[in-house]
């Protein structure tokens, strides 16, 4: 697993895709990028985010379907698994592709109709072990009704996230601007909203488990807390 990148280096990342014009236009778009972004083409050889050039990389942009008409689910997983921050970066629009996606490990979904302006910005925040949501993924996590995903606020995803990345309530009352009580109340609709569905969580570490889960925490996130930023 790549180690996050100090603020004084340069973002390294490796792109798998088998269409050498969207490789070509992304190694662009890295390299007019200010800081510029160091971009290594592996083209359709995953060896190579292993144990070739791109094996160090902090981000792997990830073309999913590598093979025309089979989605490569499982190797997105392997290489969520193993640690790896990546971007898919793919030509699916539909909003279960997405989900999907996210579901499995992946810091940022963006379709091939996402430029720069999205792209650039996404490998920033995944080299800091950072989920990006652009508007493609916005829009399907809107429009997402699985039965077994609560539908939660922006304002309840925004405690839970705050409270799960602090060491007390009170911290994150006073980085919301709320009070301990409201922070409670919102912690406790979530709670229900999870038991709703089928997915009861009683204590922190069985929610953040569930928060996980649905993609509105990553692992890299959690290994910080408030009070060490």
């Amino acid at each position: 697993m790549a180690a996050h990148p100090p603020d004084d280096r340069v973002i390294t990342a490796v792109i798998v895709d088998d269409h050498a014009a969207i490789s070509a236009g992304v190694r662009a778009w890295c390299a007019g990028a200010e800081p510029p972004i160091e971009l290594i083409d592996a083209g359709d050889r995953l060896a190579e985010v292993w144990t070739g050039p791109g094996a160090d990389a902090d981000v792997v942009i990830f073309d999913l379907e590598l093979t025309p008409g089979r989605p490569d689910f499982g190797e997105l997983h392997r290489l969520a698994r193993s640690g790896r921050r990546v971007i898919v970066y793919s030509q699916h629009t539909d909003d279960r592709t997405a989900i999907k996606c996210v579901d499995l490990g992946a810091l940022a979904y963006l379709t091939k109709r996402e430029g720069p302006e999205h792209l650039v910005p996404a490998i920033r925040a995944a080299a800091r072990g950072q989920p990006y949501t652009a508007p493609s993924l916005s829009g399907a996590l809107a429009a997402d009704d699985s039965p077994d995903r609560p539908r939660l606020s922006q304002r309840e995803t925004e405690v839970l996230r705050a409270w799960f990345v602090s060491s007390s309530k009170d911290l994150v009352a006073a980085k919301l601007n709320i009070t301990v009580k409201t922070v409670d109340t919102y912690i406790s609709r979530v709670r229900v909203k999870y038991a709703n569905v089928g997915r009861a969580a009683r204590t922190k570490s069985e929610l953040v488990s569930r928060a996980l889960d649905d993609g509105l925490i990553t692992l890299a996130e959690l290994n910080q807390t408030e009070d060490q930023v």
